[in-house]
């Protein structure tokens, strides 16, 4: 079978493992630290065990997840260019740990550098955003973009903006003199991509996401007809891996001004 003829096998075990190993602990679990400040839950381990278990079986990869060590990370990384599943098994755990619906269960197979299946299961609201290179994104079986209308100008746009990994001066200016209508910050970056593929918000920026954060995010966008680039570099693939900064639009034409606009004010 193709990628692309598993992606309801990966969007049914996307749900699964939500319902089985997520949403019963949610508001109801304890957590704690890692080494680096942010959160983790018994939920976040064992939604990424039972991710580890049954991907392979629906394509024989292995499976890079973010409750791995860095030096497990960057050797499947680099020795799995033909094949490698990328999984953030909650994405928004200070969101899921303080009770707050926008958290999610984050899925994508890579191949060569570049996804080729996406899934985004978000299980507080049941909407699961997918992709699969070539073919087209979808919210539960609802093509992409849900709204078409878009803003004539940037003034018009809604943006969803992460200021707190913004370097020099892109954290003010942002909040100060940004181009754009209206500013929203929801605590997922796979949510974020997936809003401004459904047309929910029409602009992105982010000064530093790791590879599960964009990894099936990023395919549901260009599916969709989004464009992406980097603070940096107009090929966003040439950002970063680990660490890769986004400006992102959901259309063409709000996608250059909106580059134009950080790039000047970087």
């Amino acid at each position: 079978m193709s990628d692309f003829e598993r992606l309801s096998d990966l969007v049914a075990l996307a749900r699964r493992v939500a319902a089985d190993e997520i949403m019963p602990r949610f508001q109801q679990v304890a957590s704690s630290r890692k080494q680096d400040g942010s959160l983790f839950t018994e939920a976040d381990m064992a939604s990424q065990a039972a991710l580890q278990r049954e991907l392979p079986k629906i394509i024989n990869c292995p499976v890079l997840g973010e409750e791995m060590s860095v030096a497990e990370q960057k050797a499947l990384w680099e020795n799995h260019a033909d094949g490698l599943w990328i999984v953030d098994p909650i994405d928004g755990t200070t969101n899921f740990v303080h009770g707050l619906p926008h958290f999610s269960v984050s899925i994508a197979l890579f191949r060569q550098g570049r996804p080729v299946l996406g899934v985004v299961y978000v299980p507080a609201l049941d909407e699961c955003f997918s992709a699969a290179a070539g073919y087209g994104a979808w919210m539960n079986e609802r093509s992409l973009p849900l709204r078409t209308e878009i803003p004539k100008s940037l003034c018009e746009a809604v943006a969803a903006v992460e200021p707190k990994y913004l370097g020099g001066r892109l954290p003010a200016r942002v909040v100060s003199v940004a181009p754009f209508s209206s500013l929203r910050n929801y605590g997922s970056s796979t949510i974020d991509w997936c809003w401004l593929a459904a047309g929910r918000t029409d602009l992105m920026l982010h000064g530093s996401q790791k590879l599960w954060d964009y990894a099936a995010g990023v395919l549901i966008l260009l599916e969709s007809g989004g464009q992406i680039a980097s603070i940096h570099h107009d090929n966003y693939w040439q950002d970063h891996i680990w660490q890769r900064s986004v400006v992102a639009a959901r259309c063409p034409s709000l996608f250059k001004p909106w580059l134009e606009w950080v790039k000047n004010n970087r």
